[in-house]
């Protein structure tokens, strides 16, 4: 497993719209997805040791961005005829497991990972109200599942620094995770 980091903040780069199909059984487009102040948009998937360590702490910050006004949205881009444990019935399992306070979904075709330009997983993208990017970073510093408390939270705050200000500090540490599995042409 070869670990990846994705390029520097393009900021002011405008978000991709997307309609994609969530565990809900929903359908969700990008202006459902954003918040009154901004939206996180993260690129994941259930099977990632990256993501795993980390999906604790990516739900208490996505619990706690809400009440600043930012809305959040997981898309899931692995190929799911290789990697058959990020199916969407699996998707379904653990946004239900972990009570995931945010819609989870499936980027069949991966156009819209490719439009984002998301290289890893996690992959975040931190926009402000008027979808315009601001973040590019990673949720923290610490890669493991159990955080010393001293853990500076950079994805919340960088999150929360754009619902009050529209705009994010250039000091930003790329996140690291494993490749996207993309389909074979």
């Amino acid at each position: 497993m070869a670990a990846l980091q994705p390029p520097v903040c393009e900021f002011g780069k405008p978000a991709p719209d997307f309609n994609l199909p969530g565990v809900d059984d929903r359908t969700w487009s990008l202006q459902q997805c954003m918040g009154e102040k901004g939206l996180l948009v993260m690129f994941i998937s259930n099977h990632c040791p990256y993501v795993t360590a980390i999906r604790a702490r990516i739900i208490r910050d996505t619990r706690a961005l809400q009440a600043y006004g930012i809305g959040s949205v997981a898309i899931m881009p692995n190929d799911v005829v290789g990697y058959p444990a990020d199916s969407f019935d699996n998707m379904s399992c653990i946004a239900k497991q972990y009570h995931y306070p945010f819609p989870y979904l499936l980027d069949e075709d991966q156009a819209i990972a490719k439009a984002y330009g998301a290289v890893c997983m996690p992959d975040f993208f931190g926009y402000n109200s008027q979808f315009a990017l601001q973040y590019r970073g990673r949720l923290d510093a610490c890669r493991g599942e159990d955080a010393p408390a001293d853990t500076i939270p950079e994805l919340f705050l960088a999150m929360r620094n754009i619902s009050e200000t529209s705009v994010c500090s250039t000091q930003q540490n790329p996140s690291i995770g494993c490749s996207i599995k993309w389909k074979q042409d």
